[in-house]
């Protein structure tokens, strides 16, 4: 098992131009890693805790610098000299800290430690990143993951021009990850224009790169998709089709949801949903209902049936005691799925099992603060999943995620998850 020789740490600005932690993890065998911690805006309540410093002087707050020397003393005087295997540090990990949501320590080192220990453990191995994870998850390596990408963006991304938060482009004719970004690319373009044309605005866009006009309402986001995917001479639906993230938690209140118009109930809300389906190429839907309605979620599940996805971010937040709940219930049929949410590997790896052995799809995800370190694109392929949700195709942490998965597909020939699976 690697030997952990030193642990150091640096603060470093995120996509947003906030600090996060970047961590290196040097091994006994002279192999290190380094790897950076995301940062969500669209946050669950049962995510684990982001450390920041709380200083109102410096970076509004937001600092890590606490976290930073959480990694290069707390961490590394208890972990160094000894062997590990991925599992084995994360338990340490958590253990050390000791608190049920990473508080004490803080998610963000922990969790930069369990990357930077990663990368550090394939480079000793001599195998590729994505090689490592899967052998971590015991996963065959045999299929790249889907693209959903962001176009139009709302909500918490987008200063809530409108209530949700994002609508992507799904390129389900490709069958390389080339030719996904390719569709995109014209779509992008198309809607570019179209917004231009429509709303007499510039390309201003969100934090991941979506499109952002002044949308009346979702409808009409929903609709100058399609629009846009047809202005791009593609078919909308067996060509392109469309995912929505809802992040309807930001508009509940009260037991209502305020999506525009009078407010809804659960079941209004749902017949929503419903009717976006029945009127555009809708092929997931994420977030539909908030992260605590969890009496109507079966509900919106057997609404939608099997052909369409009803998957779970906020509502599940990476958590295992909430997977396994949201099986039981019957409420979801796909995660969202993201490290910070959870804070290690090794219970990441643990909640994608779950969903998998439920026949649920798990899309690997970004975040919304991002930097321009890459694993996330072997996590995806590593980990076999179905989809991969990494922002528009505009910014450079983007971008480093789509290019990795391009060197990927050159170096192994994986070919794309197909839509419906074949």
């Amino acid at each position: 098992m690697p030997t952990i020789a030193r642990l150091t740490a640096l603060e470093i600005l995120d996509s947003r131009g906030r600090p996060t932690v970047r961590a290196t993890c040097t091994l006994a065998s002279g192999a290190s890693g380094t790897a950076s911690v995301p940062s969500g805006a669209s946050t669950g309540s049962a995510e684990v805790l982001e450390l920041r410093d709380g200083d109102p002087a410096r970076y509004g707050g937001l600092g890590c610098r606490t976290a930073v020397r959480h990694v290069a003393e707390d961490l590394h005087l208890a972990l160094a000299g000894q062997p590990f295997d991925q599992a084995g540090l994360d338990r340490a990990m958590v253990a050390l800290d000791g608190t049920p949501n990473k508080a004490r320590l803080g998610a963000n080192a922990i969790l930069g430690v369990s990357l930077a220990f990663a990368r550090a453990a394939a480079t000793e191995a001599g195998v590729p990143l994505y090689r490592y994870f899967a052998d971590l998850a015991g996963v065959p390596l045999a299929t790249l993951p889907r693209l959903t990408i962001n176009l139009f963006s709302g909500g918490k991304h987008a200063g809530g021009q409108v209530p949700i938060q994002d609508v992507l482009l799904v390129p389900v004719a490709a069958r390389t990850i080339d030719e996904g970004l390719a569709a995109t690319y014209a779509v992008y373009q198309a809607a570019a224009e179209l917004t231009a044309r429509k709303y007499g605005t510039r390309a201003l866009t969100a934090d991941e790169g979506g499109l952002a006009p002044p949308f009346p309402d979702a409808e009409a986001m929903l609709a100058d998709a399609v629009a846009a995917i047809e202005a791009a001479g593609l078919a909308p639906g067996s060509g392109v089709a469309l995912a929505v993230d809802v992040a309807a938690s930001h508009f509940h209140r009260e037991g209502r949801y305020h999506l525009g118009g009078d407010p809804l109930d659960s079941a209004g809300m749902i017949d929503r949903l419903a009717g976006w389906r029945a009127s555009y190429p809708i092929v997931s839907i994420e977030d539909g209902l908030a992260e605590d309605d969890w009496a109507n979620w079966p509900t919106l599940r057997a609404r939608l049936g099997d052909d369409t996805l009803v998957l779970g971010d906020d509502f599940l937040c990476t958590n295992p005691a909430r997977i396994r709940r949201a099986i039981d219930a019957g409420a979801a049929s796909a995660l969202l799925l993201k490290v910070n949410q959870i804070g290690t590997l090794s219970e990441a790896a643990e909640a994608r099992a779950l969903a998998r052995d439920a026949g649920w799809h798990v899309t690997v995800s970004a975040r919304s603060g991002e930097t321009e370190d890459d694993w996330l694109a072997d996590l995806a392929v590593g980990w076999g999943g179905q989809q991969i949700k990494v922002g528009s195709i505009t910014q450079s942490e983007r971008l480093a995620k789509y290019n990795r998965l391009l060197a990927i597909e050159a170096e192994t020939g994986l070919p794309v998850v197909t839509w419906p699976e074949e």
